[in-house]
């Protein structure tokens, strides 16, 4: 499974080993020099002119017909952004690291064998279908396991070149709410023995994405947090779980709802049964699926208690933050503590450094309730109401008070631009909130130390200047980076390298990153499979071969007062200079 990793009771020979990895540029993941996007991308290949088009279930034939070919090209840096700043601003020198540190958004693990997870709705489509059905069923359910294993080999490799001050999880963490999928979450960073398969468990002897393995854990001097996403508290994150989905979900027969799964209350409706995976078969084949019509008797498979639903009807978030008391990395709760549980909101803050004035303040801004119509779409949308509004402004007004720069980090971004070059068409997630997109930006933005939100949700690589409404005032600014997701193409996670520069302006350097993968791994599979369901779900045209990775250093004003305070603070970086290892 890991055959990247270097093990030897014997330090010479250890030392011997690295040397010749570093000299032949392979062995061990942290010997090789090409660890991120701005070093080596991975592209899709160009789907050939009159190639077939197929079915997304038709698994053995991506590869087949090119559908999952990617090949790696040269890395990518879109350079310094001054979107904020005064138009006559030309920039200054890096002077000094402040922060590293990572994240990562929408693993989306997936119990795959559950009877309550809908994959039929994706596995029917035909080529071309929806993109919104590959969240349904794409064949990367297969090894959500093994692409965050081989994510947390990767952090662990780039922990060796500078170590991370910290990681932050962006929600989305399990796929439908239930326990065992965030319990393989939190196991696989704890380093735990995984099964990556629930029930029968079949296939795990003989299957390659179902065998049990050891997972190397998150280098254990790196603290990480969690955020709540709407899918690691709502059934496939769009609606609240009945309790008809609850029994479903640790009982024995599959599930049996509504032929339009984006319906209104389609989980309390019948006519189709969802469907599973069987674990014996190379390509994950979808069975016991498809209308109830089908099925002389409804389609059985054996229970696991395990995958009950985190979400009860009083609750949606007090056993999603209990699940991170369980662990054995830092810290115990994962940035959620008792207090969190007393009270049941998802929000806290934390200073990740010690003497260092930056705060970090985690917003949980998933639906809480129903709209009007009921639609349960609405669970998948940024939320805010005034208890989490006046909490958010407490913390913010706290930060500045104290002269902290501040990093708001929420699963659902607010307000982004639509796309990197399509600034028209901004989605608004927050449209029935407590405050609106817009007036959210604009409470933000009355906070000049605020220098950062990260998000997730999107399964996007966009960053959005959300720049200040004086142009006379830029420190009113901030930027909004949205992160990829481990789930889809492309499956990447961040690295965020907070500097000081000679001017006391700040830089925000993120940088995308490809998990390191075996050849022939689940993980590699999956990779593939990405590429391949992003075209076959209309997400990817045939000829797009981009990266879709941007990579930028993004440029902050801050106030007088924050320059001074801050102009002795941080490591120096020197020309050629790598930044601090602590």
């Amino acid at each position: 499974m890991n055959a990247y990793k270097c093990v030897c009771s014997n330090p010479i020979a250890t030392v011997l080993i690295l040397t010749l990895a570093l000299l032949l540029g392979s062995g061990c993941p942290w010997a090789q020099k090409q660890l991120t996007t701005r070093e080596r991308t991975v592209h899709p290949v160009a789907i050939p002119a009159g190639t077939p088009g197929i079915p997304p279930s038709y698994v053995p034939e991506y590869e087949f017909y090119g559908y999952s070919a990617w090949d790696f090209g040269p890395g990518e840096d879109e350079g310094r952004k001054f979107d904020l700043m005064q138009a006559n601003y030309t920039g200054a020198r890096n002077r000094a690291q402040l922060l590293s540190f990572f994240a990562m958004s929408d693993i989306h693990i997936t119990d795959k064998e559950s009877p309550a997870e809908v994959l039929y709705y994706g596995w029917s489509q035909p080529s071309g279908a929806s993109g919104l059905l590959s969240q349904a069923y794409s064949p990367v359910v297969l090894s959500t396991t093994h692409v965050l294993e081989a994510t947390v080999e990767t952090i662990n490799a780039l922990d060796r070149r500078a170590h991370f001050d910290f990681g932050i999880a962006l929600g989305d963490m399990a796929n439908s709410s239930q326990t065992n999928e965030l319990r393989w979450f939190i196991d696989i960073m704890d380093g735990k023995y995984i099964t990556p398969s629930s029930g029968a468990n079949l296939g795990a002897n003989v299957i390659e994405y179902q065998k049990p393995y050891q997972a190397v854990g998150l280098n254990p001097t790196i603290p990480w947090y969690a955020v709540a996403g709407n899918h690691d508290q709502f059934f496939m994150g769009v609606a609240y779980p009945t309790d008809k989905v609850r029994d479903a979900e640790v009982g024995n027969k599959v599930l049996n709802m509504g032929p339009n799964p984006f319906a209104p209350n389609a989980t309390e409706d019948t006519g189709v049964y969802v469907g599973v995976v069987d674990g014996t078969t190379l390509y994950g084949d979808v069975i016991k699926g498809g209308p109830e019509g089908n099925f002389a008797t409804p389609p059985t498979v054996v229970a696991d208690k395990n995958r009950l639903s985190m979400t009860t009807a009083d609750s949606s978030t007090r056993n999603l933050m209990d699940e991170f008391f369980t662990t054995t990395s830092l810290p115990v709760g994962h940035g959620f503590t008792q207090k969190n549980l007393v009270e049941d909101s998802a929000c806290y803050s934390f200073e990740p450094v010690a003497n260092m004035p930056i705060k970090v303040i985690v917003l949980d801004d998933t639906c809480k309730t129903t709209s009007e119509s009921g639609d349960p779409s609405y669970y998948g949308s940024g939320w805010i109401d005034e208890a989490r509004y006046n909490w958010l402004t407490k913390e913010l007004q706290a930060g500045q008070d104290a002269g902290q720069l501040m990093i708001v980090a929420t699963h659902i971004p607010v307000n982004p631009q639509a796309g990197l070059t399509d600034t028209a068409s901004a989605p608004q997630f927050y449209k029935d909130s407590y405050q609106n997109d817009s007036q959210l930006v604009a409470t933000l933005q009355k906070y000049p130390n605020l220098i950062l939100l990260i998000a997730g949700h999107r399964h996007l690589n966009t960053v959005t200047p959300q720049p200040s409404p004086d142009p006379e005032h830029p420190e009113y600014g901030f930027w909004e980076v949205e992160n990829p997701s481990l789930r889809d193409f492309p499956q990447q996670f961040r690295t965020f390298d907070i500097r000081r520069n000679s001017d006391n302006t700040i830089s925000i350097l993120t940088t995308d990153v490809d998990p390191i993968i075996e050849p022939g791994s689940p993980a590699a599979d999956s990779r593939g499979y990405a590429v391949g369901a992003a075209r076959l779900f209309s997400q990817l045209t045939s000829t797009d071969t981009a990266s879709h990775v941007y990579n930028a250093e993004l440029v902050k004003q801050l106030t007088l007062e924050m320059q001074t305070k801050i102009a002795n603070y941080g490591t120096p970086i020197g020309i050629g200079q790598t930044p601090r290892t602590r």
